[in-house]
């Protein structure tokens, strides 16, 4: 029964010496109280007896065997009457549930605390516990129909189609000696260079390199690295200073002045490959640049579709949400907030970083602060989708479930393992989503509003790209280095310093 309907109710029954009251309390949680009959404390008491009898070891005495009174001597009644009452509690918390078909969700908390009942538990007497506990929140909507959202409108830009281009253009550039002419951005430069603290001279962990290759762009390095290179010609050494920024991730080096000894020990440039047929085949597998040309074209033009469909449906969702009424548990919220973190942690790890040592205690504690807000809005968001489900009567009809589980089943086949249930259910999660979002779009009226503006460059860096960027991916993305006698060797991106 929900919350509400569990209010002042009383349930007994016959032969089990448990009478059930239940209330609602705030934050979707109920209090189940339980008048334990004498009979049934008695029983738990002799079960706790019999049982420790079993598995307690007493010297002269073979295990099982111990008599009672020796028992009660050796381990005290404090210990038995303790085992009894988490036995008897157990037991009448699951009775309670059946009779109340109490929706329950994590673990029940004694009320008074289970030192202060242990105090005044006698086998063989009637007892009273109040359970708190945690059950599936009741999620209403104030309305469902009507509803007004504003999304994000997304359109595709041709421009990105020629910055695809470039970017794969300057991936597969072959680097050139500079002689003559200074450093400027844009250049690639082989460093030697070795730091120190400002304001100590000490040498800076990690500060210094014999042969590091750095593109010489905003960026690259900490501020004033780069600004002290340009102007340099190969072989001039120069001292730097820079200043750590209050973000940098080494502690002891966070907003910290240094000064660097720097030598230009080469200097090379790009040369780009000619925009033509040629290139498209080295960057990708069209055999023509218009060929390459059209496939980026489609590819963005989805990707604006996706991403102006799913900006849609999460202003759709959020002004459902406006609507919702419900009291989270803590239980969920507490389940949400791990699941999150543990998202967190498996990015980390794709990463190749050690996820034992960077997740301390301290840090599990802030992450579990911060993730707070994230985990809640998105239990509203999913409760929000159930109480339209409920109201409108909407659900996935098993024909179309069936099919479709057919239909992922195959594409998994390869993977094994696969849980049929938990597939059957996410499955219909889904099927259920889509359901809801299109009525929600034929019963609401969304505006668009325009995208805020980009930083240059910002989008290239976002994953709104990753397919078109794929299309047009070079075979080998490091550039290449033109040596005096023209044969060609690799040489590392700027990307890897």
């Amino acid at each position: 029964m929900s919350p509400a309907a569990a209010a002042s109710g009383s349930t007994a029954t016959a032969g089990t010496s448990l009478t059930v009251k239940s209330s609602p309390r705030p934050g979707s949680r109920v209090a189940l109280e339980l008048a334990i009959g004498a009979e049934r404390s008695q029983a738990a008491y002799e079960r706790a007896v019999e049982s420790l009898s079993r598995s307690v070891r007493l010297p002269g005495f073979r295990k099982g065997k111990v008599p009672r009174a020796v028992l009660l001597q050796q381990i005290g009644p404090l210990r038995i009457r303790a085992t009894a009452l988490e036995d008897l509690v157990d037991s009448a918390y699951r009775d309670a549930l059946e009779q109340e078909t109490v929706p329950a969700i994590g673990r029940p908390e004694l009320s008074e605390g289970f030192e202060a009942v242990l105090e005044r538990f006698e086998p063989g007497q009637n007892l009273t516990i109040t359970l708190e506990l945690d059950v599936e929140p009741t999620p209403s909507l104030k309305t469902t129909k009507g509803l007004k959202a504003e999304a994000e409108s997304v359109s595709y830009d041709p421009a990105r189609v020629d910055e695809l281009l470039e970017q794969s253009r300057r991936q597969l550039a072959t680097l050139v000696p500079v002689e003559k002419r200074a450093a400027q951005s844009g250049d690639v430069a082989v460093l030697a260079f070795s730091g120190v603290y400002a304001d100590s001279n000490e040498a800076i962990s990690g500060g210094s390199s014999d042969a590091m290759e750095v593109e010489l762009e905003e960026g690259r390095m900490i501020p004033g690295f780069i600004e002290g290179v340009i102007g340099m010609k190969a072989g001039d050494t120069k001292t730097v200073d820079c200043q750590f920024p209050d973000s940098y991730p080494q502690e002891d080096a966070a907003g910290r002045k240094a000064r660097f000894e720097i030598t230009l020990k080469e200097l090379k440039t790009r040369e780009l490959p000619a925009l033509d047929d040629a290139f498209a085949q080295q960057a990708s597998d069209k055999k023509t640049l218009a060929e390459l040309r059209s496939e980026l074209e489609n590819r963005l033009k989805d990707d604006a579709d996706r991403r102006g469909k799913a900006n849609r449906h999460n202003a759709l969702i959020e002004a459902l949400v406006e609507q919702l009424e419900v009291e989270l548990p803590e239980t969920l919220v507490q389940q949400e907030i791990r699941n999150l973190i543990e998202q967190t942690a498996g990015q980390i790890a794709e990463q190749g970083m050690d996820v034992k040592k960077l997740f301390t205690p301290d840090l599990v504690r802030s992450l579990m602060d911060t993730s707070r807000p994230e985990a809640e809005q998105r239990l509203k968001r999913s409760l929000a989708l159930q109480a339209l489900a409920a109201a409108e009567g909407i659900s996935v009809e098993e024909d179309a479930l069936n099919a479709k589980v057919k239909e992922v089943s195959r594409s998994l086949s390869q993977q094994g393992n696969i849980d049929p249930q938990r597939l059957r259910q996410a499955v219909a999660d889904d099927l259920l989503q889509e359901k809801l979002l299109e009525w929600l779009e034929a019963n609401s009226t969304i505006s668009e509003k325009i995208a805020s503006d980009t930083a240059p460059g910002e989008a290239a860096a976002t994953g709104a790209d990753d397919d078109a960027k794929a299309s047009a991916k070079p075979k080998d993305s490091k550039p290449k280095e033109s040596k005096p006698k023209a044969t060609k060797a690799k040489a590392k991106s700027g990307d890897d310093a």
